[in-house]
């Protein structure tokens, strides 16, 4: 797959690069992977710190409140009891950790079945540099209106940290921007649009190992 490249003025350099097939157009994208990834990124994203408290951990007086039997309801001990108002929960949440394992194939089919569908949707541009002199907000909304990407969210996909270009685009909520490092299938689909320079193809095809 051939497309053109661009620079940050979105003037055509009259060059193309060539998308390795093995990444960008694989023969059978896999829905289940993607699920897979996806459940793990954001498993991964919680807190797990709920908690409520337990018979035991609430103060309250101990005495039991009434007879065992004879009352004509349940058995119910003391003010702490589940049964009563204000009393504790019953197998209420714990914290506890989300987090599972995915095979590292998985996760790797995963992210090519993603950039596939994003090739096929024709939602990738690559541009030949990405580079910001200053951090400024308005120098990242006028490339991104030069690419053609301002009213979509877009994902910008550096080859390594740019400190400018990332403060440039923090307070924007329809951008984000990432290393080839960081890529991952979530933040694929949750954009509109992929932004690639041609230094991150080339990192991407060593980290697939194409």
């Amino acid at each position: 797959m051939e497309l053109s490249i661009y620079n940050i003025k979105g003037e055509d350099t009259g060059r193309k690069i060539t998308l390795n097939d093995s990444i960008y157009a694989i023969e059978k994208p896999n829905d289940h992977a993607i699920y897979l990834d996806v459940k793990q990124y954001l498993a991964d994203n919680r807190q797990g710190t709920h908690k409520t408290k337990e018979r035991s951990e609430l103060s309250g007086s101990t005495r039991k409140l009434g007879r065992q039997k004879g009352g004509g309801g349940a058995r119910r001990g003391d003010i702490n009891s589940p049964v009563l108002v204000g009393g504790a929960r019953v197998f209420g949440p714990k914290p506890r950790d989300y987090s599972f394992k995915l095979n590292k194939k998985v996760k790797q089919l995963a992210r090519k079945s993603a950039l596939t569908y994003k090739a096929q949707e024709d939602n990738i541009v690559v541009v030949d540099s990405f580079t910001i002199d200053a951090p400024k907000t308005k120098d990242f909304i006028a490339i991104a209106n030069n690419l053609k990407v301002n009213d979509k969210k877009s994902l910008i996909v550096l080859p390594e940290p740019n400190k400018n270009v990332y403060l440039s685009a923090h307070n924007l909520g329809n951008a984000e921007v990432v290393t080839v490092s960081e890529l991952n299938t979530y933040k694929i689909l949750n954009a509109d649009k992929l932004v690639l320079t041609e230094a991150s193809v080339t990192a991407l095809d060593q980290i697939f190992k194409v």
